[in-house]
């Protein structure tokens, strides 16, 4: 089996194992302390009197959000950081608290739209349900149903028009079904079916679920396809992408350096809510990335100071290739293209944070890794995406660039890129890590 078929395997797997931010998460921590990493408790990230030392080699969970991090030998509490931010959460469905219902016969469950999905995407899908049940003890249970729902669409013959324009009330038409209600639901004032489920797959008794924080996601598997199986079809390649290639990235080598060629920390931080804008104590606006680095450098205000002054962040996200069906959405000049390498991405109004010194840092790491560089800025008549990078900045004072792979069904249910680029971002990563 060639590198790139390996690499695009171990990606598979990981996102099979992440259906929802809270699974991404366990997968990721699974995965380091396989390589030794050693778990820090919050307290030791806020400083509590008594709480852990500091280890060289850990991560801190934090809800659907974790920080890795690696110091390498002879780096001291003002050694640069090299930080890969991502994250960890996707567009689209949340269980309301209250989930089942029946209607016209049917068992559906009751969702909210979470982020910006493409609706029609998710019609005619077979959805599962999985993320967290929190009981009344404070203890946590990751669920997953497997295929278990799904949104109909509504037949050509009650809507002619269909096919001239598709229009979902957000509300009405995106609530799933998941049975008849033929002898199946028990008493109207039972436990919930919906919930009763999840508590059985958790060995739980429903009784004590107190709440829970349950998505819904696309159960078909990851799949190459194509004239020479070079293009990837998956759910959550935003962002589990950089998720991964952040994560390989950090294990691939101990040698990082700082600007200039002192040891640097290397750092993984994986945010939740992304999606949803990030203003959460788990999300890239909160507290976490700046608790973690407080610690790095002894909770010592100087100390962090010299650090930052000296570190960079890499805020790494999807972006859109060129798509060839609608070519002028794109701008003219700048027309990154699936297996064409990792994109820069660029915008004058700050959605995202790159400048010059972040473009130079970037093109410095990718030819170290001997891949391609492209530039994506978006169509001036066309609003900007925006991702971690400019909070996560702001917050930290640390210079930033906003990077990525192009793919094509941003927001789609299921999304898709060129297996190459996967490759080639774990390497840019591991060379940004690595070089100076």
């Amino acid at each position: 089996m060639s590198d790139l078929a390996r690499h695009v395997e171990d990606f598979r797997q990981l996102v099979h194992a992440s259906p929802s931010a809270f699974h991404a998460v366990a997968e990721v921590a699974r995965r380091l302390e396989a390589e030794g990493f050693a778990r820090v408790t919050e307290g030791a990230v806020r400083g509590e009197a008594g709480q852990d030392a500091v280890v060289g080699r850990g991560f801190c969970v934090r809800d659907g959000a974790i920080i890795a991090w690696s110091r390498p030998e002879g780096a001291g509490p003002d050694a640069p950081l090299r930080i890969v931010g991502a994250h960890t959460d996707s567009p689209g469905f949340k269980l309301k608290p209250r989930p089942a219902f029946t209607n016209q016969g049917w068992l559906q469950a009751a969702v909210e739209v979470y982020g910006g999905p493409i609706l029609p995407s998710w019609l005619d899908r077979e959805l599962e349900l999985a993320g967290r049940l929190v009981l009344r003890d404070g203890t946590e249970h990751l669920v997953r149903t497997g295929p278990w729902l799904r949104i109909p669409h509504l037949a050509i013959h009650l809507d002619r028009g269909v096919n001239e324009g598709l229009t979902l009330d957000k509300q009405r038409h995106t609530q799933p079904v998941l049975a008849t209600t033929a002898g199946v639901i028990g008493s109207p004032s039972g436990p919930d079916p919906v919930l009763s489920h999840l508590a059985a797959l958790a060995g739980v008794d429903v009784a004590d679920v107190a709440g829970h924080d349950v998505v819904t996601v696309d159960s078909a598997a990851p799949a190459t396809f194509g004239l020479d199986g070079a293009l990837l079809a998956s759910p959550r390649l935003d962002n589990l992408v950089s998720v991964h290639s952040g994560l390989m990235a950090l294990l691939a080598d101990d040698g990082a350096t700082g600007a200039s060629g002192e040891p640097a920390v290397r750092v993984l931080a994986a945010f939740d809510h992304e999606e949803v804008g990030s203003v959460s104590r788990s999300g890239a606006d909160g507290s976490f990335l700046s608790d973690v680095v407080d610690m790095l450098t002894g909770f010592d205000a100087a100390t962090r100071q010299r650090a930052l002054a000296g570190s960079w962040l890499v805020s790494s996200d999807v972006g859109h290739a060129v798509h060839p069906n609608h070519a002028e959405r794109h701008d003219p000049t700048h027309q990154p293209v699936a297996g064409g390498g990792p994109i820069l991405k660029v915008n004058a109004n700050q959605r995202y944070t790159s400048d010059a010194h972040g473009a130079a840092l970037w093109s410095r790491a990718c030819r170290a890794a001997g891949v391609a560089e492209q530039v994506f800025v978006s169509n001036n008549a066309l609003p900007c995406g925006s991702t971690i990078g400019p909070m996560a900045s702001a917050r930290l004072g640390v210079r930033t660039v906003d990077v990525g792979i192009p793919i094509l069904s941003m927001h789609s249910a299921r999304e898709m890129c060129h297996t190459a680029d996967l490759l080639a971002l774990a390497a840019a990563l591991t060379a940004f890590y690595t070089g100076p």
